[in-house]
């Protein structure tokens, strides 16, 4: 039997149960996304952009679900404490697929937010949410975004209005916490409306050492004149399997910074699908994975040039050690029409060991005749005269190749445009190459 089958069956014997704790919002389209969901199941690796990860494998297992949305035992704002120093965030929690509403009410993190802006769950702003939701994520032809929103119950709602500049970042912390194997499913709606800007800074951690599975559907709305810094960080362990789908939409003269650093995990599938809309919209996206062990790591990009004059750039390093797999496929596309176009397509890995292994597939795709694209990836090891030279100077082996690796990485760290959080990053993958888990200073769920 196949993977899906368990979720067909659930969604007929709870489907009622499901629509009872969730927004009428997310419940207009679940049952055409189960539909969906039924039709093209989940997708197996003869399908081109899941080639180099198992998901039939990945859902197999039989995860419990909190379809009736029972409370989770835990105050997370006194006892996760994951600020990053000298940044001063405006900060939620999300724990599992629950926007967490603390004893406050959350005026604590609302004050550092400007008038109009909105940072809660979808249910308490349904009529806003209505014109977004579901718009960029279809279900029609992949199954994990359809398997998420016909068993999401609750989402995020990020909301900036028109020409609104939010000096603080948002932080939000995706905490997971459960005394049993557990599947969550997280939705995120962003909307940046014309002129506006805004920070966002995502990090997810595991609170227990149980096994989950997370789907996670994130869509966003940018605006004309609009600018969006999207930072997402992962650090859980080597029972968590994340499977993540971004899809963002940028109209005329918009910006879209999109960062996403893998530094510990068990099993992630990021997939990012980036249409530029509009004329002068320019985006950067840039990723970084550090994984050893038999940690897997599958970021597959698609940026979209549907109009004339806009930039992308994309840069993803990975430094794999022990038994690790990296994957990288990136494309973009160059629409007919799309002219004066310019795209830049970096992938650089880094394999410690024989035994890691790294598949890349950068492509262009263009339609166009006055564009200016380029692409290119490389897989290597680390440079043997250049750890002989350091340990004729006196540094170890070990020391040496600690070095390297953190050279190797910082590109990508060093275009984070916000100061502390480029420096933690810093201090974390330095960390991180010596064999250590940072946890955040103060934070009682970390142990």
């Amino acid at each position: 039997m196949k993977s899906e089958q368990q979720y067909i069956d659930l969604y007929e014997q709870a489907r009622q149960t499901i629509f009872d704790h969730a927004p009428e919002t997310m419940n207009a389209c679940r049952d055409q996304a189960f539909a969906d969901f039924k039709r093209v199941g989940l997708p197996s690796r003869s399908v081109e952009r899941y080639k180099y990860t198992d998901l039939q494998q990945l859902f197999a297992p039989d995860y419990g679900l909190n379809l009736n949305r029972l409370p989770i035992p835990v105050e997370p704002y006194k006892a996760f404490r994951c600020d990053v120093p000298n940044l001063s965030t405006a900060l939620f929690f999300v724990v599992n697929d629950s926007i967490h509403t603390p004893q406050d009410g959350g005026t604590a993190a609302h004050r550092h937010l400007p008038e109009g802006m909105i940072v809660d769950s979808l249910s308490r702003h349904q009529e806003l949410a209505s014109r977004y939701y579901a718009r960029l994520a279809s279900t029609a032809d992949d199954g994990v975004t359809a398997l998420n929103t016909m068993l999401a119950q609750d989402a995020l709602l990020i909301y900036v209005p028109r020409h609104v500049q939010v000096a603080h970042t948002v932080q939000v912390l995706n905490i997971l916490r459960s005394d049993v194997d557990l599947m969550v499913n997280r939705r995120v709606l962003i909307v940046v409306e014309e002129g506006a800007s805004a920070k966002l800074l995502f990090c997810d951690h595991a609170a227990d050492d149980r096994s989950f599975l997370t789907t996670q559907v994130i869509e966003a709305f940018v605006a004309e004149g609009a600018h969006l810094d999207l930072y997402c960080l992962e650090e859980t362990h080597a029972r968590n399997t994340r499977v993540s789908n971004l899809y963002i939409e940028q109209q005329a003269n918009s910006h879209v910074s999109h960062n996403v650093v893998t530094l510990h995990n068990g099993v992630t599938r990021n997939r990012m699908d980036l249409r530029l809309a509009g004329e002068g919209a320019s985006c950067s996206c840039n990723g970084c994975v550090i994984a050893d062990k038999e940690q897997h790591v599958d970021n597959n990009t698609l940026i979209e040039h549907l109009v004339p004059h806009c930039t992308s750039s994309e840069l993803y390093k990975y430094v794999l050690d022990d038994k690790a797999v990296g994957a990288f496929a990136g494309r973009v596309m160059v629409a007919e029409g799309a002219q004066q176009t310019s795209s830049e397509m970096r992938n650089q890995n880094l394999c410690a060991t024989r035994q890691a292994r790294m598949f890349t597939q950068p492509m262009l795709e263009i339609y166009a005749d006055d564009v200016k694209c380029s692409h290119g990836s490389t897989v290597g090891q680390l440079n043997d005269a250049a750890l002989f030279y350091m340990q004729q100077r006196g540094i170890s082996r070990a020391e040496a190749r600690t070095l390297l690796q953190q050279a190797f990485i910082g590109e990508v760290i060093d275009s984070i445009e916000l100061p502390p959080l480029r420096d933690r990053l810093r201090y974390l993958v330095e960390k991180r190459f010596r064999g250590e888990l940072s946890k955040c200073e103060g934070c009682k769920l970390c142990k």
